[in-house]
């Protein structure tokens, strides 16, 4: 079993700064990607930034890009997910991705709001 339990996310203004985290308990050896998506209000789930478990290569989408960083702790089994310069357009619900290559597992998820 693998547990995903994200958080960190909460009411923000523009501008502004969130950190979340994501930590993973369980099969963790069997992760060959760890990631964020998020989901805001009448939207698909989308693709935000994910990292190699083991190498840390790292991707983000376009949006993500220059404003995000995705990083791990190994030792805490924990990845992180920085946030700068927060627009109204980044308000979703953040869920922590763990891809194994055969199946995703996924957290609850944490909401971030940005006001305007």
């Amino acid at each position: 079993q693998v547990q995903l339990v994200e958080s960190g996310g909460g009411l923000v203004q523009a501008g502004g700064s969130l950190r979340l985290s994501c930590a993973a308990s369980g099969r963790i050896f069997s992760f060959y990607f760890m990631g964020w998506f998020r989901q805001a209000p009448g939207k698909e789930r989308e693709f935000v930034a994910r990292m190699r478990w083991n190498g840390g290569s790292t991707a983000y989408a376009d949006f993500a890009k220059g404003r995000f960083t995705i990083s791990r702790d190994n030792a805490k089994n924990t990845v992180y997910l920085q946030m700068n310069s927060l627009t109204p357009e980044d308000t979703a619900v953040y869920y922590c991705n763990a891809d194994t290559g055969l199946y995703d597992y996924w957290g609850r998820g944490t909401q971030v709001t940005v006001s305007s």
